[in-house]
């Protein structure tokens, strides 16, 4: 798991070099999302808000997200994709699908259908509830 994570931070770098790891799932997540505030970011990844906001920050100075008003609350600021920002995601989905094809391509079907249902699983594990 640490070569994982640690592949995956210099990957991170590699497309865009002022960017983290953290950048890259906070742009997944607006583009998944349509946008939303920072405060739904923080609270959906379990980060400090001050961690959210330097994220957003450094987004912000390169050009991929923005923030604009919400039309039902106007006191409310959405972080947007840019066009910018939509088309960085992209080149970087693009990369990293060319990635997982390239490593797995002489996988067996059912190794491949087993490391798949692994990676479900583990992603689907809750922890306990507190009593």
């Amino acid at each position: 798991m640490t070569v994982f994570a640690r592949r995956a931070r210099a990957s991170a770098g590699r497309m865009h070099p002022e960017l983290s790891l953290v950048s890259y799932t906070l742009l997944g997540h607006l583009e998944e999302r349509g946008g939303c505030r920072a405060t739904d970011l923080a609270a959906h990844y379990a980060l400090d808000k001050s961690t959210v906001s330097r994220q957003v920050a450094a987004l912000e100075r390169t050009g991929l997200i923005e923030r604009l008003l919400d039309p039902e609350d106007h006191r409310v600021q959405v972080l947007q994709l840019t066009d910018a920002g939509r088309q960085l995601l992209l080149q970087v989905t693009d990369s990293r699908r060319a990635a997982f094809k390239e490593r797995l391509a002489d996988w067996p079907e059912e190794d491949l259908r087993r490391f798949a249902d692994y990676l479900t699983r583990y992603n689907d594990w809750t922890p306990p509830a507190a009593d």
